[in-house]
């Protein structure tokens, strides 16, 4: 009888994919709700043929060096900046991602990101924690977001989610990509095309929405806040290390930015060796001008779930030797 083949899973997932697995790989879990150590997710991926990967993971060369029996790497994820493709495919490694299933809920988060910041939620909630409320008084009036304009930078599938859901919420609404809408499109999410300097110029609201590529590394910067229309806010879901996170305090402390929300954080991205190691404490301490959640935008039950058995499926696919559905490599 064929041993079946060693597959590792680094974080937390449902039993129902567990049972899926099960059926043809030997399982090597961690349900707990712990990031494992680097060391410890190498020692028990060194005789596995597949290995499940999460946001908070990090393969490069030594990482593979380290474990030769790997024929394929699902990511339960959609973003694979901190996975070294190429070293993957030098050494015959399918690497896998989910592309399908993240941009709804990311739009949905994006929504209360925007919301909870333009009017001032964190603050009202604070104020009635503190014993503070008796009553209705004039008090913490908002921009609020009725006829405001609002710009998302990128408009790939998590752009175009966030477009369609804003539809309804009377908002100008402006998009900067290299790649245009089709006019059917752009008509009924009531949509209009401009450039990057005139989207930061006009919007009341800007939304990033671009992946981590060399040429989105600190897009928001000093230069690119000073463009932006004054007392403006800032909501970035899409990936820590597209902004700068020390001038983006700077801009808020100086009052040029209105507040920021964020997803996603520069710690987080660990393919950038000069990363910062914690998130600005600048940021952190503007408790009025900042709304942050911890990498929510895709912590949906059901929808993690149906992720981590995509991924499961293209780890299957490959040890019954098929090219995997979720592929961004060829080998």
């Amino acid at each position: 009888m064929n041993k079946k083949p060693k597959v590792v899973i680094t974080h937390w997932i449902h039993t129902q994919v567990i049972d899926y697995l099960s059926q043809t790989c030997e399982v090597i879990l961690n349900q707990t709700q712990e990031t494992l150590s680097r060391e410890e997710i190498i020692n028990r991926t060194k005789e596995s043929e597949g290995l499940m990967v999460f946001m908070p993971d990090y393969i490069e060369s030594s990482f593979l060096d380290a474990c030769p029996q790997l024929k394929v790497i699902a990511g339960a994820l959609r973003g694979y900046d901190n996975f070294d493709i190429d070293a993957c495919t030098k050494r015959g490694i399918w690497f896998t991602i989910v592309p399908d299933l993240l941009a709804a809920p990311t739009a949905e988060l994006t929504i209360g990101l925007l919301i909870g910041l333009g009017r001032r939620i964190l603050e009202g909630d604070r104020l009635i924690r503190d014993g503070n409320f008796q009553g209705w008084k004039p008090q913490l009036y908002s921009t609020g977001l009725l006829h405001k304009t609002l710009g998302i930078v990128g408009m790939g599938k998590l752009g175009k989610a966030l477009a369609q859901r804003l539809v309804g919420f009377e908002m100008n609404l402006l998009y900067s990509d290299p790649i245009p809408l089709s006019v059917q499109q752009e008509t009924a999410w009531k949509i209009s095309r401009v450039s990057l300097e005139e989207l930061l110029k006009s919007s009341d609201y800007v939304v990033l929405m671009v992946p981590l590529i060399p040429n989105t590394y600190h897009l928001i910067n000093q230069d690119t806040l000073a463009k932006m229309k004054p007392k403006s806010f800032l909501i970035n879901p899409c990936r820590g290390s597209v902004v700068d996170e020390k001038a983006i305090a700077s801009a808020i402390q100086s009052g040029h930015l209105a507040g920021y929300a964020a997803d996603v954080f520069e710690m987080e991205d660990w393919a950038i060796y000069h990363r910062p190691q914690e998130i600005c404490e600048a940021l952190i301490t503007e408790k009025n001008k900042t709304f942050f959640t911890p990498h929510l935008g895709s912590a949906v039950d059901e929808i993690r779930h149906d992720i981590a058995f995509e991924a499961a499926k293209n780890i299957v696919q490959v040890l019954s030797e098929n090219i995997p559905q979720g592929a961004v490599n060829e080998l």
